[in-house]
């Protein structure tokens, strides 16, 4: 390593490479102050800076930003998962049929219809690792067979309506606001932190890395292939689960047709977006939360310029694949 010497300290040199999402972060959060000062006629962009906005910005982030936490370590290990859309809806969806069998007052039936959700959702992370591990079937195809079945299911069961809840308690917990801190927010957080010391601090985060590294290394060094590779799809269930939650009390239903649709793009962007290797070996979960966040404020800033939606989604492919190309130019 390169580094200089000045006065008898030593300071190596700034790798660019290693602080690409956070530097990027940076500059795009200049550029929204610069845009808000300078066009102050512009299509509303100076009301991007207020504080209602800001905290929009990261409560609609956490939704997939939550799923991305989990995609991560699947596709730090050298897998993918493209059925995290369906599932999400499958699992709220169900949640919801559950709950509608208590009294709508009750307390403890919403509890428990929390906790099955957690359950059922680890259940079908559960699923998707199996058939990855022990069915030896490529993620690629396992997941987007169990993403039309997901949905195929749940549009089933409610006739491709929407899944009303009939509770007057879970609807509480969704809008819920703790010191003014948004609870999908709080969520977000507090996930990002567990799952960060998870990856970084356990031996199973160097695991994970050591499987997506080199799959065939790791099996020599008498690491557990098929465990590693099926929790992280298990993680992922209960964070598809968290978000399950989150939304559908936010709105007190499911659309069955509707929602989770695009989910697994936006979660695969925000880790791509947050300096994870598609190729699996390293990644970080604080990275994908910045990553999600940084899309949310693209989207938003895209709004508030009056640009079209159709365009939006333009802007938003520009990104992903300007991310996946630094990640090739750091790797060369």
């Amino acid at each position: 390593m390169s580094s200089q010497t000045l006065s008898g300290f030593r300071f190596s040199r700034f790798k660019w490479s290693e602080h690409s999402t956070g530097l990027g972060f940076i500059l795009l959060f200049v550029l929204a102050i610069f845009v808000s000062w300078a066009g102050q006629d512009w299509y509303g962009w100076p009301s991007f800076l207020t504080w209602g906005n800001l905290s929009n910005i990261v409560k609609q982030a956490s939704y997939t930003g939550v799923i991305g936490l989990g995609m991560t370590l699947i596709i730090i290990s050298g897998g993918i998962d493209l059925s995290v859309g369906s599932m999400m809806a499958f699992t709220g969806g169900i949640t919801i049929f559950l709950l509608n069998l208590f009294p709508s007052d009750s307390v403890g039936g919403t509890i428990i219809a929390v906790l099955f959700c957690l359950v059922f959702g680890c259940i079908c992370g559960f699923v998707n690792g199996f058939m990855v591990t022990k069915g030896r079937i490529a993620p690629f195809i396992a997941t987007l067979g169990t993403m039309a079945i997901f949905r195929s299911l749940i549009q089933y069961f409610s006739g491709a309506a929407n899944i009303m809840s009939e509770s007057e308690v879970y609807p509480l917990f969704g809008p819920a606001e703790f010191f003014f801190i948004p609870l999908p927010v709080l969520v977000f957080g507090v996930l990002t932190v567990v799952l960060h010391l998870l990856l970084n601090n356990t031996r199973f985060g160097r695991y994970v890395c050591a499987v997506g590294a080199n799959e065939q290394v790791a099996r020599y060094s008498a690491i557990n292939i098929n465990l590693i590779k099926l929790v992280p799809y298990i993680i992922t269930g209960f964070t598809v689960a968290v978000s399950a939650l989150l939304w559908s009390s936010r709105i007190n239903c499911i659309h069955s047709s509707g929602d989770g649709n695009g989910y697994e793009l936006e979660a695969i962007a925000a880790v791509v977006i947050g300096g994870t290797a598609m190729s699996g070996g390293k990644g970080s979960v604080v990275g994908t939360l910045l990553g999600a966040i940084m899309l949310g404020m693209i989207n938003n800033m895209l709004v508030l310029g009056g640009v079209s939606s159709f365009l939006q989604q333009a802007a938003r492919g520009v990104v992903i694949i300007a991310a996946v190309l630094l990640q090739y130019k750091n790797t060369k």
